[in-house]
């Protein structure tokens, strides 16, 4: 899937998301500022969670539970220096498991992802207008 959009297509695009995904691994892809985060809180807002998503920057994760029990990990691993840090965290254990795992900044692990991953590309076209390409 590749395509334009506003924030006024966020919701569209978040549940096409969540229903076409062949693995609970997303990995979004962007420049800084380009929108991964506002995207992952649509996401988890599109999975019936109540609490107010925010980037896990300087905690590298948030965890936030559906109204079923089911949880979902945000990963962010902008402020990383090594894979180590990651392995400090279990991050396998997030990642092997059957919970859906967000996670912006991937290619600081790149090691340690799944080989089951979506990759979710976003650029920036204009301030309003972003092209995502799913992979």
């Amino acid at each position: 899937m590749k395509q334009n959009y506003s924030l006024k297509d966020l919701s569209g695009i978040a549940k096409e998301i969540l229903a076409t995904a062949s693995s609970k691994v997303l990995l979004f892809n962007g420049d800084m500022g380009v929108g991964k985060t506002t995207l992952i809180k649509e996401l988890v807002n599109q999975l019936g969670i109540q609490d107010i998503a925010n980037s896990p920057t300087f905690s590298l994760v948030n965890e936030y539970q559906t109204n079923d029990g089911k949880k979902v990990y945000h990963f962010d691993f902008y402020r990383i220096e090594s894979e180590e840090e990651a392995y400090d965290i279990g991050i396998e254990d997030y990642f092997y498991g059957d919970h859906w795992c967000f996670i912006e900044w991937g290619e600081k692990v790149k090691n340690l992802l799944p080989l089951e991953i979506v990759n979710i590309n976003i650029v920036a076209i204009t301030d309003n207008q972003r092209t995502i390409e799913i992979d």
